[in-house]
């Protein structure tokens, strides 16, 4: 996978991207086991926060259809926010660093640092900003979502039960056709532009827009393999869901580790300078 590149790009310029085979996504998926294995606590209590999150909703709205639809979408739409310190552990192990709650602690807290003034730190803002950005996605596909039901839908819709019957379980199924693929068509964009934006993110100084535009690179570069990522994603996720969201606990810590070697393996960012300095003697 060679790439011609200057030593140091300037600020505003994207890394090479790398091409990938079809099935790249499996290996992803092997180095991501590999990392939970290596530190399985952490890994595992990544998974239980974002289960108990999703059960609280399931709770909260679980008669409150759109409250419910929203707080899920939003729930997952920011699951590469969430997966940060997961990113964070996946490239202490990279550089054969000490793994424990002391990195995961700093990663989250490191973004508060900007104001201070640190050069390291300046720009964690950015992470922020982003998840917000995906936070504002997941509320317009929501809206989006809720007027086609209430347009569409021959009776009320107000209830998860009434969504079953109403629209999924629908005699013709035309209408929950058309809300898949209305679904598909405004995901697509937002995983075109998250899907190696935030471990860039963390681990480079590079800008929002920088990160969007390299992850859309990304997919333009491998369509099949990002097909097949994105097709795996969503397998895993309803498993999860699907296992009253018991499987969430394994299946957020692989999607987390397998995310960050879907980046090292898809973008040169040899030229970028890191978001901090690596310890004597490792690798950046």
């Amino acid at each position: 996978m060679p790439s011609i590149l200057p030593s140091r790009l300037s600020p505003s310029a994207l890394p090479p991207v790398h091409s990938v085979g079809l099935l790249q996504p499996l290996a992803w998926l092997a180095l991501a086991w590999r990392d939970l294995c290596r530190a399985p606590l952490l890994g595992y209590a990544h998974g239980l926060v974002l289960a108990l999150l999703g059960a609280a909703i399931l709770a909260v709205g679980h008669n409150r259809f759109w409250l419910m639809a929203g707080a899920l979408s939003g729930f997952l739409v920011i699951g590469p926010v969430v997966a940060t310190s997961l990113y964070a552990i996946s490239r202490a192990l990279e550089r054969g660093e000490a793994v424990g709650p002391g990195p995961v602690r700093q990663t989250w807290m490191r973004w508060q640092s900007g104001h201070a003034g640190l050069q390291q730190h300046a720009g964690y803002w950015c992470l922020v900003r982003f998840g917000l950005l995906l936070s504002l996605a997941a509320t317009g596909w929501v809206v989006v979502s809720a007027s086609l039901i209430t347009v569409l839908s021959p009776v009320p819709v107000r209830t998860p039960m009434d969504f079953l019957q109403q629209v999924v379980l629908a005699h013709d199924g035309r209408l929950f056709a058309l809300w898949l693929a209305l679904g598909s068509f405004l995901a697509a964009p937002i995983f075109a532009s998250s899907v190696v934006a935030m471990p860039l993110l963390l681990d480079r100084r590079v800008s929002v827009w920088q990160a969007v535009l390299t992850s859309w690179t990304v997919v333009i570069a491998n369509p099949a393999p990002m097909a097949l990522w994105a097709a795996l994603i969503v397998l895993f996720t309803l498993l999860g869901l699907g296992s009253l969201l018991i499987g969430l606990v394994a299946v957020v810590p692989m999607l987390g580790h397998a995310s960050w070697h879907a980046y090292r393996d898809l973008v040169d960012v040899s030229g970028l300078a890191p978001r901090e300095p690596a310890p004597p003697g490792r690798a950046l």
